[in-house]
């Protein structure tokens, strides 16, 4: 068995608000033929707050990528255990207790992984497995609690601790102003997140079946181009429309595991932007209002790359227990362009 125990999220201090947002991008960009256009969307996106790891004039200054990977290492030894603590204590585990850590992350690059120096810092045994994935962006979040299931079917009995640390605003690059790196300016925010997916025992969603899918030849729709200057996002117009084929998809695998993605008693969906949530609910004949706890992440934080799923779960887990056997589906979505699918049922305490 594989059991998804509550996750822990903390997002930082420095709030900006959607006004804010569109001030700094109007006095930052003004006169730019795009902008009216970019305006309207980040309007569109229900994005209320989002959080930063720095405050915003330092956000919006560019001191070198040298530099922003040197805050990106100080802010993730910094925030990240304190969540994974947490984490620990909603699985009812401690460090010692973890076999494999699966850190998530695309907005930052260190080598050693930062897996190394939470073993070294923590109290996680040296034998403890590492699988830092890097490249995924938003989809690495549901691949790692995919890639956890997959662990703990290995290896029976096993602990595997999920990290996302995303730090997206230390990706800002002011000299891009096309218009989906001005949308991703007004969308992205900064969040750690962590879960433990116990091999036995726990309460939460026990993992059943898990499947990936790459949409063929769209590797360019959402990617990085790496220059001296970092990463800049790169997200091509047609990525909203992706929940039409993905939609299918995600039926078909439901329904080769006897179940209907349109009959489901929860769902924890990447909140890419509110058209993806809104074609998803449409395209799988959901109530837009199943997908409430990505919804709030989405107005709440905005998109928190591969964190969203962690802190959609969350909300789950806070909100009134599901009943037994409730059924759902956690679905990532990401470059490639790249599908990452859970169906799992929810299961309480056993020994």
């Amino acid at each position: 068995m594989a059991r998804l125990c509550k996750p822990a999220v903390n997002v930082p201090e420095y709030v900006i608000t959607m006004e804010e947002t569109l001030e700094f991008a109007e006095r930052t960009h003004h006169g730019k033929p795009q902008l009216p256009l970019a305006l309207r969307l980040i309007r569109n996106t229900g994005v209320k707050t989002r959080h930063l790891v720095q405050p915003i004039e330092k956000t919006l200054h560019h001191p070198g990528l040298a530099e922003r990977n040197r805050i990106y290492e100080l802010e993730s030894k910094k925030r990240t255990p304190p969540v994974i603590e947490q984490a620990l204590t909603n699985a009812g585990l401690t460090a010692h207790d973890i076999d494999a850590i699966i850190y998530v992350s695309c907005t930052g690059f260190l080598m050693p992984s930062l897996t190394a120096w939470l073993i070294n810092h923590m109290g996680f045994r040296s034998d403890t497995r590492q699988i830092p994935i890097a490249q995924l962006g938003c989809a690495a979040g549901a691949a790692a609690v995919n890639r956890a299931h997959d662990f703990c079917l290995a290896h029976p009995r096993t602990n595997v601790l999920i990290v996302s640390c995303e730090l997206c605003s230390l990706c800002y690059q002011p000299t891009d102003d096309n218009t989906g790196a001005l949308l991703s300016d007004g969308l992205f925010g900064d969040a750690v997140a962590a879960a433990v997916v116990r091999g036995t025992g726990g309460t939460g969603i026990h993992l059943d079946h898990n499947a990936s899918h790459l949409i063929p030849h769209t590797e360019d729709w959402i990617s990085y181009a790496v220059r001296d200057t970092g990463f800049h996002f790169q997200l091509d117009r047609r990525v909203p429309g992706t929940m039409e084929p993905l939609a299918p998809v995600l039926r078909t695998f439901a329904h080769n595991h006897h179940h209907n993605a349109g009959n489901l008693d929860f769902y924890i969906i990447h909140a890419g932007g509110p058209r993806i949530l809104d074609d998803l609910a449409t395209f799988l004949d959901v109530d837009r209002k199943a997908f409430r706890h990505s919804w709030a992440t989405l107005t709440e934080h905005g998109n928190i790359a591969s964190a969203v799923v962690l802190d959609a779960a969350r909300r789950l887990y806070e909100e009134d227990t599901p009943a037994p056997e409730a059924t759902g589906l956690i679905a990532g979505f990401g470059p490639g362009i790249t599908a990452e699918m859970t169906l799992g049922h929810w299961e309480t305490h056993t020994t």
